[in-house]
């Protein structure tokens, strides 16, 4: 294909783009003056929408924190430590009349 040609091709290929882009966004423009009505409907029903998940959401998150309230009420009797004792090494003595202990 020639120089000419292809750049020839190359602008027609872009105005129809470009065609296709300004149609693609003033139709949307259009219809939503065409009928305000629908789509102040759809957007309110949309809010609605939300309003409620962000009820249900809520409500899902209270009881989720209730239940781990009531997890962490639940006493749980721990056994009693078991310690050992040391006792210590004494050792006592006699030397003459007189006992002396030594404790290590």
């Amino acid at each position: 294909m020639p120089t000419s040609a292809r750049r020839l091709s190359m602008r027609f290929a872009s105005a129809v783009l470009a065609a296709t882009f300004v149609a693609g966004v003033a139709l949307p423009a259009s219809a939503q003056v065409a009928n305000p009505a629908i789509n102040s409907n759809a957007l309110i029903q949309q809010n609605d929408l939300q309003a409620l998940q962000s009820r249900i959401q809520r409500q899902q998150f209270q009881q989720q924190q209730q239940q781990y309230r009531d997890q962490d009420r639940v006493i749980v009797q721990q056994p009693p430590l078991v310690v050992p004792q040391v006792r210590p090494g004494c050792q006592t003595q006699i030397i003459g009349t007189t006992a002396v202990s030594s404790c290590r």
